[in-house]
């Protein structure tokens, strides 16, 4: 009876897993957010980018029409982009370098928790931001879509931030903690540019045309034109893109596992 009474009171002294994951995503998301050389560029670029181009560089005739809507799918891409890639790759890399990671993986908590924090925070930062640009292209850009559209568009653009954790996640046990962020910048700007989120995939040469596939970006990027009505590619299905998006993930999640585990 008494092991029973002191089984029952241990479960109940035990911290919940579902705690431990959320105050362990709050701190993560409070530290990067109090950090201004990761929350000021991730939740400003993507509304400034848009705003110059959609609206004080395009001509009055897009507000309403297909430049604004490419513009929205495309900037939701770039926008989730960053909070996978600097949130996960510099964290962890600067993470490894101070000792933290080793010290995390001494505390009492759940295995998985560590990762599983960070990239709800990535998901969180890539919301906002998601949220904040929609808001910006209903208003400013007068994009108009229905309801289901911009549900499926934030709901798009948040999980489409997997694949961007898991590269980030690759990169930061391959680089230190300094040199993180300028190698993070070296995959994060061209592959926006190649995979025609900065520039319309239309006036690039035939060659960087026929290597867009390769990027996640550009498939995700697919996913959100046609959820706006603007445009697809040619030769490839929805579910195609879904799979390449899905896939590029789960290969780069299990490259970093490899690396994490030859770091213990």
């Amino acid at each position: 009876m008494n092991t029973s009474v002191s089984t029952v009171a241990a479960l109940r002294a035990a911290p919940s897993v579902l705690r431990i994951l959320f105050l362990e995503t709050q701190m993560e998301f409070l530290r990067l957010l109090r950090s201004p050389s990761f929350s000021v560029p991730v939740l400003s670029f993507p509304l400034m980018f848009y705003v110059l181009f959609a609206v004080v560089l395009g001509p009055p005739s897009a507000h309403n029409g297909a430049l604004a809507r490419h513009l929205l799918a495309t900037y939701s891409v770039f926008g989730v982009m960053a909070p996978g890639l600097f949130g996960l790759g510099v964290t962890l890399a600067m993470d490894r370098e101070r000792g933290l990671l080793e010290l995390k993986r001494a505390l009492p908590m759940p295995s998985g928790a560590y990762l599983g924090a960070r990239v709800i925070m990535t998901a969180v930062f890539a919301a906002i931001v998601s949220v904040a640009l929609m808001l910006l292209s209903a208003t400013v850009g007068a994009v108009v879509l229905e309801a289901a559209q911009w549900f499926t568009l934030f709901i798009a653009s948040v999980m489409g931030v997997l694949p961007f954790c898991s590269l980030g996640l690759f990169i930061g046990t391959l680089t230190k903690g300094q040199a993180a962020p300028a190698v993070i910048n070296l995959v994060y700007l061209p592959m926006s540019f190649l995979s025609g989120l900065l520039l319309p995939m239309s006036i690039m040469p035939r060659f960087i045309q026929q290597i867009a596939p390769l990027w996640p970006s550009w498939h995700l990027a697919q996913l959100t034109l046609h959820i706006v009505d603007n445009d697809d590619a040619p030769g490839l299905s929805l579910a195609a893109h879904v799979l390449a998006v899905v896939g590029e993930a789960v290969v780069f999640f299990v490259l970093a596992r490899r690396r994490l585990s030859k770091l213990r």
